[in-house]
């Protein structure tokens, strides 16, 4: 088979190595990270983008290297190849090798904050960016006057609110990296927030089933026409009838 894939560069690494593993002929398109930022619309608008781009007479499935992402992944539709993506809820589920790892993992440990190495060398949320502007050390008088009252009271509430949501965070070891550099860097945050600190590994398996086309139960293929459709529940994603253009 020839695909197409079509990922998030915080998983760059664990697709490129599946990539090396696959038996199939891959070409690959990485998509910013920052797009999950811009929200659930503007996330199924840019990749239904990159399928529709795409030569579909040199495919025979375009494989997408993301999770539902806030939704971002319900609506998209499959022109004239299928697509397959996996049933994941977020990238934490695909980078610990299942939905079974992940709900047991989180319902053991509420108030988690998670890092890999893709979300520590590309990731940078509001949160990140919030702490990367010194919010935490600012008053709220400062951000009003830098920012007036109205913005600067939203910053100010959104890192309290941010902060006190979490008191852990768990690094998510894929044996991918290149050294202890990225681990370090995940222990030091959290030390600098006052959370505790561990880890756990990762698995290769859902990136590797992926691009080798062994699609069983853990996978969604959508048919030439259709589109998916989240479903709230342990399946996460369904296909129902395409939109007509």
């Amino acid at each position: 088979m020839r695909l197409l894939l079509i990922g998030c560069e915080v998983l760059l690494r664990e697709l490129c190595d599946a990539v090396v593993h696959s038996p199939h002929l891959v070409d690959m398109q990485f998509m910013p990270k920052g797009l999950h930022d811009l929200g659930g619309p503007e996330v199924r608008r840019q990749i239904q983008q990159a399928i529709d781009a795409a030569d579909e007479t040199r495919y025979n499935a375009i494989v997408l290297g993301y999770a539902l992402c806030g939704n971002g992944l319900s609506g998209v539709q499959a022109r004239g190849v299928q697509l397959v993506l996996p049933r994941a809820h977020d990238c934490i589920t695909l980078l610990l090798g299942s939905r079974s790892k992940f709900q047991e993992y989180f319902t053991a440990n509420p108030g988690t904050y998670y890092r890999s190495v893709g979300w520590i060398e590309r990731g940078e949320a509001i949160q990140q960016q919030l702490t990367g502007m010194g919010f935490h050390r600012t008053s709220l008088e400062s951000l009003i006057e830098r920012y007036g009252e109205s913005n600067g009271r939203y910053l100010y509430e959104e890192y309290r609110r941010y902060e006190q949501a979490y008191s852990r965070l768990t690094y998510i070891e894929n044996g991918l990296a290149p050294d202890t550099t990225f681990l370090e860097r995940a222990r030091t945050e959290a030390k600098e927030k006052g959370w505790s600190f561990e880890t756990v590994p990762g698995e290769l398996t859902i990136f590797r089933q992926l691009l080798a086309g062994n699609w069983n139960n853990d996978f969604l293929v959508v048919p030439p026409g259709y589109q998916t459709a989240a479903t709230y529940d342990d399946e996460v994603v369904k296909i129902i009838p395409g939109e007509k253009a």
